[in-house]
């Protein structure tokens, strides 16, 4: 029962986690077409700020859904950036053993982290105007 109401509400994130684990599995290579390594670092560290972002905002708004009359505390907020980072280091661990053609870079754990914190920041700031 449990793990339905999980999936029911959280289906979002669970979906959206899938997909940054596909992304970061990718090859650097298949999206080719950079010309700059500075404008492709540049880049690169936005894509994964913004896929954190959104992956703890998601995370969020799950929790305000399944439980929508209980005002927002710091405990769920606090379990998604501490989700949000478990799987930021499981993606570079996971690029940097597994993946062909990955690598784990810190610089990208920390670009997620942050993103994990905006996304939550962004969602607490939102959630508490209304």
């Amino acid at each position: 029962m449990l793990l339905k109401k999980l999936i029911q509400f959280q289906w979002p994130g669970i979906l959206w986690a899938i997909m940054i684990l596909i992304l970061t599995g990718v090859p650097g290579d298949f999206f080719g077409g950079i010309n700059s390594s500075w404008k492709w670092q540049h880049t690169d560290k936005i894509v994964h700020w913004f896929i954190f972002a959104v992956f703890s905002y998601l995370l969020l708004h799950g929790h305000r859904r399944q439980y929508p009359g209980i005002k927002l505390r710091y405990k769920p907020v606090l379990l998604a950036l501490a989700l949000g980072t478990l799987f930021s280091a499981f993606t570079e661990i996971m690029q940097q053993h597994v993946f062909r053609g990955r690598e784990g870079d810190f610089a990208d754990f920390f670009a997620n982290v942050a993103g994990t914190l905006s996304g939550a920041l962004f969602f607490f700031t939102w959630y508490r105007k209304k």
